[in-house]
């Protein structure tokens, strides 16, 4: 088949998984290989070639040109051979993003994005500097979140086995069997290194929770927890927000924190549901090429909005979370997001399998690049130093929360306090506003 026909013709959608990305469905075009490896090999080589961003300085094209003609040179026997070949063509670009999967394991992550969950609920990276195995988060309602896994702790074994020099294909291979089986993983947090046994699960994943608490004045709060951006999470944000509407709540705390990400469209609708005008996100290509999104004029609410991001927040919950700070539209409570400012683009290959390569970063709109660095909340707040229980996320026994619903209240009074005309103070604002509601204008 040949490539550049294979190229011409696609079926794209926009998702971002932890790893912000562009979604692109070849399976009609999709062949199983005879006995013609290198053709694989050197789709994967076309992608990079033309697409490929780099973050590190040190891609040299010169030197992927080279890389073409040792590969292509060699036989291979069987696709293990093919696909070993690419991944190692691939640990040249010093990019823990840019990864291959083969085709099980391509099939799984289409699952994964579409909301259902199999394994025990983490996602994990390759730190290149490191060489660590780490995991962004563990999602809500899985055996990983259950057992008390946490952002950014490090695995160093799974099974027994050390993960030192294994990528991640290998890790998530080891990780992932048979519903109701068991995997020992050996946890680095810290200092400190210890063992959790996790059952593998397939779960259906609600990605939205929402509903009204009360603040010791009497105030209605909406409280919003979004676990990851699927392909129900805008939706489900939409009908949350109508629905708390209608119950008069006087403002929304929006809880990001320990989700890792989804569908990049998802995380700009959910953007817009709150944002009415004004840049949500930027992405620069490696030709300088600049696409920016954004408000579309029909947010669903004015109302004061905090948002709550912890280390564990990541890609298109950063969307979000930037999106929110830069165009002030609300107040970020709690500790550094994680730091992932990278698109990707992922393709299917022409046997089935799947490349996620770095075709671009993305910024706030404030044009900060978050990648590495993360976003600083306003009010920087720790979690519980003992761990809280799952059903008191969210309600006063959780810290951040608390903190959250503190500025929020803040918000809502400042905001009362310029909506009240008082006649023997200065409150010009107030003063502007009754008198155009009454249209009479005078300026003397």
């Amino acid at each position: 088949m040949n490539i550049r026909k294979l190229l011409k013709n696609k079926f794209i959608i926009l998702f971002a998984t932890t790893f912000s990305c562009l979604f692109v469905n070849d399976f009609a075009e999709a062949t199983v290989l005879n006995n013609s490896y290198k053709e694989v090999i050197d789709h994967v080589w076309q992608i990079v070639y033309r697409d490929f961003l780099d973050s590190s300085g040190k891609f040299q094209k010169s030197n992927w040109i080279n890389l073409r003609k040792e590969v292509l040179s060699k036989t291979y026997s069987d696709s293990n051979e093919a696909y070993d070949a690419i991944r190692d063509m691939l640990s040249n670009l010093d990019d823990s993003y840019t990864r291959f999967l083969e085709p099980k394991e391509f099939n799984q992550m289409r699952i994964d994005t579409s909301g259902e969950l199999t394994g025990i609920g983490i996602q994990i990276v390759k730190d290149k500097e490191s060489d660590d195995l780490i995991i962004i988060s563990p999602i809500e309602g899985t055996p990983a979140f259950d057992a008390g896994i946490k952002a950014r702790d490090k695995i160093l074994s799974i099974d027994d086995i050390s993960t030192e020099g294994m990528n991640i294909e290998e890790a998530v291979k080891l990780i992932r069997g048979q519903r109701g089986t068991k995997v020992k993983l050996e946890i680095l947090r810290g200092s400190k290194s210890f063992y959790k046994i996790l059952s593998r699960e397939k779960i259906e994943i609600k990605s939205v929770s929402s509903k009204v608490n009360q603040t010791k004045n009497g105030l209605l709060i909406g409280y919003v927890r979004i676990k990851q951006f699927n392909a129900n999470a805008s939706k489900e944000t939409r009908d949350a927000i109508k629905d708390l509407e209608t119950k008069k709540v006087a403002g929304y705390v929006l809880d990001l924190r320990s989700n890792p990400g989804g569908l990049l469209e998802s995380s700009i609708d959910i953007s817009r549901h709150f944002i009415n005008k004004g840049i949500i996100v930027s992405t620069l290509s490696k030709d300088g090429l600049k696409e920016t999104k954004r408000g579309n004029g029909q947010a669903l609410t004015k109302k004061p909005l905090v948002v709550l991001v912890n280390e564990g927040s990541a890609s298109a919950s950063e969307i979000v979370s930037g999106a929110i700070k830069d165009n002030k539209r609300g107040k970020l409570v709690g500790k550094k997001t994680f730091g992932k400012g990278l698109v990707q683009s992922m393709r299917t290959l022409v046997d089935g399998s799947g490349l996620t390569v770095t075709v671009a970063k993305y910024l706030t709109p404030n044009g900060t690049d978050i990648n590495k660095s993360g976003i600083i909340p306003d009010i920087e707040v720790k979690m519980n130093i003992t761990p809280i229980l799952p059903r008191e996320i969210g309600t006063r026994k959780d810290k951040q929360y608390r903190a959250g619903e503190k500025e929020l209240i803040n918000i809502i009074n400042s905001k009362n306090q310029i909506s009240e005309f008082k006649p023997n103070t200065t409150n010009l604002n107030a003063f502007l506003k009754i008198n155009k509601e009454e249209k009479v204008f005078s300026l003397n």
